[in-house]
């Protein structure tokens, strides 16, 4: 029977693992793990040479055998021999993939392709739908002035489409306001894009019907630009020519903008139809006959 009084004494250190306790606890810990890193480090250069030296083995094995075969390769073309026991003709087995086997390879070895190719068709998509989807106005108001109230108005597209009709045959009527904060200040319109823009809408047919000041009066023949509106409104008295002035009407109570949002130089004016860079003749003359009986209504409302 064993010894009920003897107990289970603790395992003894191997001398490679013993603590040496003259040292503090972290010292003898640092040694032990770089202890065993070194060995780690010894066993990956092991495994390394041991990688290296079947690489090297395999290598010569490859030269010898290349070295062989041209040799036997002269031998045949010399006719000394007939046949190779060498060089003999090696075909692998065609390997039968699956369609999605097929798939995958496809995809592992085009993947970057496919990659650009989804980047491109994802902006297609973009674009299209964009184009599909995005409101088509019935017509088109251009406002082109240093006039943030007026042009960022939330009632200025609203009281227009109050004159206008469902011209596109969509079921509403939409009228959009394209604002170019138009100032005498060059830099200020070339950072904000505003010559850009009134160059390709002034080029274009989209829109007839222009909401402007003095800043752009001053920049162009308005003559050329605009339609003579004195025989359309002969005893009209905001009418000066070209313009429809709109410092003395309530303007600015109809679009839901303080009155003195609407300076004494503002107007309204009429393109006159002509052939431009972006259209025909044709085209500007039928915006011009869709818009300008809506610019007659919006007159007569404000002449009130």
């Amino acid at each position: 029977m064993k010894d009920k009084n003897n107990k289970a004494q603790p395992a003894v250190p191997q001398d490679d693992e013993k603590i040496d306790v003259s040292k503090s606890v972290f010292q003898n810990i640092r040694e032990m793990n770089e202890q065993r890193l070194a060995q780690e480090q010894e066993r990956q250069a092991q495994i390394e040479r041991e990688y290296a030296e079947r690489e090297r083995k395999r290598q010569e094995e490859y030269d010898r055998r290349i070295i062989e075969e041209k040799k036997e390769l002269m031998r045949l073309k010399q006719g000394l021999i007939e046949e190779s026991e060498t060089i003999h003709e090696e075909h692998e087995e065609a390997v039968r993939l699956s369609p999605w086997q097929r798939v995958k390879n496809f995809i592992y070895h085009n993947k970057w392709w496919l990659v650009i190719a989804l980047f491109f068709a994802l902006v297609v998509v973009v674009l299209v739908n964009s184009i599909v989807t995005k409101p088509r106005p019935d017509m088109v108001v251009l406002v082109v002035c240093n006039n943030d109230k007026i042009g960022e108005a939330e009632g200025l597209h609203t009281y227009f489409e109050g004159f206008a009709e469902d011209f596109n045959g969509n079921g509403e009527v939409l009228v959009s306001v394209y604002y170019m904060p138009l100032s005498d200040n060059t830099y200020k319109n070339y950072s904000y894009g505003t010559d850009t823009k009134l160059t390709v809408e002034m080029q274009s047919a989209d829109a007839v019907i222009v909401i402007a000041g003095d800043d752009y009066t001053q920049k162009v023949d308005v003559k050329s630009v605009f339609t003579d509106l004195s025989d359309e409104f002969p005893d009209n008295e905001n009418v000066r020519k070209f313009a429809f002035y709109l410092r003395d009407t309530d303007f600015a109570e109809k679009i839901g903008v303080e009155k003195s949002a609407v300076t004494d130089d503002l107007y309204i004016a009429v393109r006159t139809p002509k052939k431009l860079a972006y259209c025909d003749l044709e085209d500007m003359q039928k915006t011009y006959d869709r818009d300008f009986p809506v610019f007659k209504r919006v007159v007569e409302d404000l002449s009130e």
